[in-house]
């Protein structure tokens, strides 16, 4: 019934735009713990991207690698080390098939990889009305060294991860040609697959006999780059003799030199060196970007102003669409028929309408308690089958065993914290005051038990010893049965997790999570969020559906941050948290916890959803990509060269424009003070020497000035009208401007490189700045 339903929203609303197509890549893809090609949170994100195009009815087509070693399973030995063991994956026994020609036999791509020629066969894993393609070299053909190229993700050397991301990239593009898939848009997931823009220039530049920046114009117009990274660490990058040994017969093949090849994706280090960073490359090569929350757009558009180096953050030409989930995935089953009783049979179909979510109040409280319960009690059963096999497999002993299977009970307040232990996230915060934490947790009246789990990278020792912290502080006699590492975190016990606990806890440090999804998936069950102010929950908090705790401002250590962090977090669970879960009514029931958990169900699931979000993705930045790109495409890629061609006139003159006077009124240049409301004459004079007019945008730009400095989310922008040519590349232009706001503003002229066709008017980077004065 579902394959076959006609009437999906993309069809209702886009039907001219069934039949384009549209390319996810992604390094992995989290569908099911039964397909463990995934890591964390990136690949289940894709994962549900891919499920929500299904159900939209979006022309979607993903592609990855097939990994058949899985990412690992982990273990936890007797002294809470991680074991990372890595199983093989039998592909017949797993829910894909092979792709196969016309005779039977497997569909193979051979990709170009330095000196040499690997082969890929591909496999379709079928996402309801969508497929993904994955890629696999592990066959006869290819060479041992080759067979591992998709061995383990995200595992081995530089050398190994560069030829993953070509096979990836520039291999996904050769394998959907060679399937006859033509997409019309290109969507990149983080950095991984940006070689795929590079295959597709080469394939421009030979079909059409482009040259490298027409093609390059041409292909960026259709191409869709989301990062999730906020911190530079995080981002892919190589060292240039790795880009020379991989990469030198492609920028000959395309008719470049090396300087030019190496210039879109360099970044200069601290000290001194240059490397080649694949998300710079990804921000040159795409016309389309997002970042994944509206505070990681903040910190993205700072984070890579370098790559715009004359414009202001705030206009930095990346967006944000903040990440959901998949609601049909991870509301439980229980929740699910609560809903089915309560709201109506096809909720999930309104589960992005806010006011359709008013309607949870009509759930009992005892019904919607009860329900608690018993999710929480299957979490505790699923929790202590796994804690039974650790501790047999450790000889632990029986009496640790019959401890937990005693001490871990529904009707205590459960806290979870389940992610990636990545330093950042900062998994130990709330062990940092060990005596405060025992009174809390012992409490005779109002106990609290706490459940972690999360795996850290095999490489990443840091993270690896927050693991083995958690583990041996959960062994001695104060902590035993109140907190337990749970090991092995995968999508099944994710989804036990999120809505077996009742508090859901999350303390990076702010700024370095670029959104999260856990703590949504955690709502959408009636799971209590209490967390720092960063990613998602920046925009979800809203003083009713759970705490937030931490500070806004930066601290200046690390240690400093972390205690003060670590006490608010104390303080609200003495003072908040746990009297409001432990006050009763007279039949029993945590009235006020319960107003709780419906308020974070209904703020929460019509906003942080993916129905939301793939509806955003589409008009955002899939629908202007299809548009650009035709336009740029058009009676022989006309515009793509006019551009290309404005492009290197622009740069090629731009250091002779100046801003020769600039005159607010026929002030001199001082403090001017102007009455609210009323307008202000802004005279200029520029000279652009070789470029015309048009050009140009001249513009005043008005930032408001707060504690001696500008603030940037607080500006207003004024284009200048051309008065007169003055003769010598000298030209007059004025401007009448009102402010909206009373204040001090910081006031400017600027002049912008311009042309009509220009997707993003800062695209460049370029601008000239006359100096500055407050009024």
């Amino acid at each position: 019934r579902y394959l076959n339903e006609q009437n999906t929203w993309f069809k209702q609303h886009f039907p001219e735009y069934i039949n384009r197509k549209i390319a996810y890549f992604t390094a992995e893809f989290g569908f099911h713990e039964s397909l463990p090609i995934y890591a964390g949170g990136l690949g289940v994100l894709a994962g549900d991207h891919l499920k929500t195009a299904s159900d939209l009815g979006l022309p979607l087509v993903g592609v990855s690698l097939f990994y058949y070693q899985t990412y690992f399973t982990q273990e936890i030995d007797v002294h809470g080390n991680q074991l990372a063991i890595y199983d093989p994956l039998v592909p017949e026994e797993l829910p894909m098939t092979l792709v196969k020609q016309s005779d039977g036999s497997p569909l193979l791509i051979e990709i170009p990889l330095a000196d040499r020629t690997v082969k890929a066969q591909i496999w379709e894993v079928k996402v309801g009305r969508v497929s993904a393609f994955l890629l696999d070299t592990n066959i006869a053909a290819n060479q041992p060294e080759d067979r591992k190229i998709t061995s383990r993700l995200y595992g081995g050397d530089q050398e190994m991860r560069i030829s993953q991301e070509i096979v990836l990239g520039m291999g996904g593009v050769i394998a959907l040609n060679k399937m006859g898939i033509h997409p019309d848009i290109w969507h990149m997931n983080e950095g991984h697959s940006v070689f795929l823009v590079l295959e597709r220039l080469r394939n421009l530049i030979n079909e059409h006999q482009l040259s490298f920046n027409e093609a390059l114009e041409a292909v960026a117009s259709r191409t869709i780059f989301t990062t999730h990274t906020p911190v530079p660490a995080g981002n892919d990058a190589f060292p240039l003799h790795i880009k020379d040994k991989y990469f030198r017969k492609y920028w000959e093949s395309v008719g470049i030199r090396r300087h030019q090849f190496m210039e879109l994706g360099s970044q200069v280090q601290p000290e001194g060196y240059e490397i080649f960073n694949l998300t710079i490359l990804s921000l040159n090569l795409s016309r389309f970007r997002n970042a994944v929350s509206k505070l990681h757009g903040e910190v993205s558009r700072k984070l890579w102003k370098t790559v715009w180096p004359d414009i202001p953050p705030n206009e930095v030409p990346i967006t944000h669409i903040t990440n959901g989930v998949h609601v049909q995935s991870w509301v439980s089953r229980k929740m699910r028929e609560l809903y089915r009783k309560y709201l109506t049979i096809s909720w999930y179909q309104q589960q992005d309408d806010p006011k359709f979510w008013e309607n949870i109040d009509q759930i009992p409280d005892e019904t919607l308690w009860q329900t608690k319960l018993q999710l929480k009690e299957r979490m505790l059963n699923h929790i202590k089958e796994r804690l039974e096999k650790q501790y047999f497999r450790n000889k632990v002993g029986s009496l640790q065993t019959i401890r937990v299977r005693q001490l871990l009970r529904p009707e205590v307040l459960t806290i979870g914290f389940a992610r990636r232990f990545a330093t950042y996230k900062r998994g130990t915060l709330i062990l940092r005051n060990l005596e405060r934490l025992k009174r809390i947790l012992n409490h005779p009246e109002r106990p609290v038990q706490l459940v972690f789990a999360g795996k850290a990278h095999p490489k990443d020792q840091a993270g690896q010893e927050l693991i083995r912290q958690i583990y041996q502080i959960s062994l001695t006699p104060e902590f035993r049965g109140k907190i337990v590492f749970v090991e092995n975190y995968d999508m099944g016990l994710a989804r036990d997790l999120i809505s077996g606990v009742d508090v859901w806890l999350n303390n990076p440090i702010r700024t370095q999570e670029a959104s999260g999804t856990s703590g949504q998936k955690a709502s959408l069950n009636g799971v209590v969020n209490f967390s720092v102010l960063d990613g998602w929950w920046e925009e979800g908090y809203n003083g009713k559906n759970g705490w937030a705790f931490g500070d806004r401002e930066d601290f200046e250590s690390q240690e400093e941050l972390d205690s003060w962090d670590s006490e608010q977090l104390y303080d609200i669970l003495e003072n908040d948290i746990i009297p409001l879960y432990y006050q009763r009514n007279e039949k029993g029931l945590p009235e006020g916890w319960i107003q709780m958990m419906r308020e974070a169900i209904k703020s929460i699931m019509p906003q942080f959803n993916t129905n939301r979000m793939l509806k955003q993705y589409w008009q955002k930045l899939y629908l202007p990509a299809i548009q650009f790109g035709e336009l740029y495409s058009q009676n022989d890629f006309a515009v793509a060269k006019e551009i290309a061609a404005w492009r290197e006139k622009i740069e090629s003159n731009w250091s002779d424009v100046k801003i020769k006077t600039c005159k607010i009124h026929s002030d001199s240049g001082k403090n001017v003070t102007v009455q609210f409301g009323k307008e202000v004459t802004i005279d200029a004079q520029i000279h652009i020497g070789k470029l015309s007019p048009t050009d140009v945008k001249v513009q005043v730009f008005l930032a408001k000035f707060r504690d001696h400095e500008q603030v940037h989310d607080k500006i207003e922008v004024f284009d200048l009208q051309l008065i007169e040519s003055l003769g010598n590349g000298d030209y007059s232009y004025r401007a009448s401007i009102r402010p909206s706001d009373s204040g001090n503003y910081y006031y400017t002229v600027r002049v912008l490189p311009y042309h009509e066709h220009l997707i993003n008017p800062v695209e460049l980077g370029l601008a000239c700045w006359a100096d500055g004065i407050l009024c």
